[in-house]
């Protein structure tokens, strides 16, 4: 494996704070082909706008030529790289990555892009999901002799490429070959001296979309997990990478080329749309907020309740609290403030402190909510444990009454597709009746969003998302002994 060329460490004290049990986003992917373009300032920008998908670790990988510069740290992407560091990452083709752990302990070994030596020349890979035969893979690669320095199933992927190249494949044929041996999600980026590749599993379980920049006399291509990727820089969206599609962007082209390697039922997370993509992204020629929007409205036909007014959880829960503000009636109020910095916690308060009150992420409007009947509504509930909290902090703030409604259907069933949702016996919704959880919240009602409503809402009536989290309707059966977003002896993150 390519060394990195500049030396790293290892930051234990990078870690999501463990008193926020909303879902952890999955990855962010990132490529760019654009030569005579400072690719690595545009790859820089499009991870930051990716920043919401992972906050552990980000990397770029830069090719010039047959050599390739690779810089990857612990952090938020403006602290793993500086204008100096940029400057280093000369280029026409990059490959970038912003990393949540869902295999793989959160170390920077374990941190992405993943670049290879084969012989076709370097590679460096960008992977956004989870795969489900990892110890399957492992096995076999390693009665084959291969071995592995991380611990992460996206380097898995690497190596089975670099296999196929080495075995005499050409660049299109070890990516599909490769492909074809992985069972779960992955949507990935892949810089390689002959050009820049997207390619996604046959379900699309994770979204990848490819926009182009600049004009026919001068094109270059963008790869994004999402459009805000592409909206950053100025790119515009062309098409959605198709689920088991293979794109290979060729230096000097026109236009890409584009094959199905495998055809198979789309299956795209309906979770991307609730929750883990940004609100201005758009996904089926719309941005999410409309969507989110309309899952509030519908919520409000569901399940209405008297109340004074509407406040939504920050961010996330803002755009169905305004739907369903708009479908109630219900006037709608910032209720909650949300403290903007506050992405990762590098000093965790203690229990003590917790318990004392210590309020990092998010402050309620005492004047707003005295002597109100509020509705709050939010996108989701895992554990239960933060929405528990957030209640309290109504209530204490002077909240006379306290429904809370949910823009999504109860959370049953862990992911095992690259977002990490608990195991099953943590879901507070698979282990108690729903008048056991309101007790539990100490909220006045309680109502979940039906996945019916979830699914009228998106206006995609004949497409079938993967709702495994709500229905236990997996795309890809998991191993039978697999924890929810990882593979036994695979490390999670502490």
């Amino acid at each position: 494996m390519l060394p990195n060329i500049f030396p790293t460490t290892p930051d234990a004290s990078l870690r999501v704070d463990p008193a926020d049990d909303r879902p952890q986003e999955a990855c962010g992917v990132y490529g760019v082909l654009a030569p005579g373009l400072d690719v690595a300032n545009l790859t820089y920008f499009g991870l930051y706008a990716l920043q919401h998908r992972g906050q552990e670790s980000a990397g770029i990988a830069v090719f010039q030529g047959e050599q390739v510069r690779l810089h990857k740290e612990m952090g938020l992407v403006s602290q793993v790289f500086d204008p100096n560091i940029l400057a280093r990452l000369p280029g026409e083709l990059a490959i970038g990555h912003t990393r949540y752990s869902t295999t793989g302990s959160s170390h920077v070994c374990n941190a992405q892009p993943v670049v290879l030596m084969t012989r076709l020349g370097p590679m460096a890979m960008a992977h956004n999901g989870n795969l489900v035969n990892t110890m399957e893979l492992g096995r076999a690669m390693a009665e084959r002799g291969m071995e592995s320095v991380s611990s992460t199933d996206s380097e898995l992927i690497a190596l089975l490429i670099q296999e196929a190249v080495d075995g005499g494949a050409d660049w299109p044929e070890a990516l599909t070959r490769a492909a074809s041996c992985c069972r779960g999600a992955y949507s990935l980026g892949i810089g390689t001296p002959a050009g820049l590749f997207a390619l996604r599993d046959p379900h699309g379980i994770r979204p990848l979309v490819f926009g182009r920049l600049g004009d026919m006399e001068q094109d270059g291509w963008i790869v994004s997990s999402e459009t805000c990727g592409l909206d950053i820089v100025g790119a515009r969206l062309y098409d959605t990478v198709a689920p088991g599609e293979l794109i290979w962007f060729r230096p000097g082209a026109t236009e890409p080329d584009r094959r199905r390697w495998c055809e198979a039922t789309p299956r795209l997370c309906v979770f991307e749309m609730i929750y883990f993509a940004r609100p201005d992204s758009n996904f089926f020629e719309e941005s999410l907020y409309s969507y989110r929007r309309r899952l509030g409205k519908v919520l409000a036909e569901e399940s209405p309740a008297e109340a004074d007014l509407v406040i939504g959880v920050p961010d996330s829960g803002i755009p169905a609290a305004i739907g369903f503000a708009d479908g109630s009636g219900v006037p709608y109020a910032e209720g909650l403030v949300k403290n903007r910095y506050v992405g990762r916690t590098f000093i965790q308060p203690s229990q003590g402190m917790r318990e004392a009150g210590i309020r990092l992420k998010l402050n309620p409007l005492a004047d707003v909510l005295a002597n109100q009947r509020i509705i709050v509504v939010d996108d989701s509930i895992v554990r239960g444990s933060t929405s528990r909290k957030i209640v309290k902090a109504l209530r204490e703030a002077g909240a006379l009454q306290v429904h809370m409604r949910i823009s999504s259907p109860p959370v049953t069933h862990p992911c095992y597709y690259g977002i990490d949702t608990d195991t099953q016996d943590q879901l507070v919704a698979a282990r108690l009746p729903l008048e056991q959880i309101r007790q539990h919240l100490g909220v006045d009602s309680l109502a979940y969003l039906s996945q019916e409503g979830m699914l009228r809402a998106t206006r995609q009536q004949d497409y079938p998302f993967c709702t495994a989290c709500f229905d236990g309707r997996y795309p890809v059966p998991p191993s039978k002994n697999a924890g929810a977003g990882k593979e036994p002896g695979f490390s999670r993150k502490s």
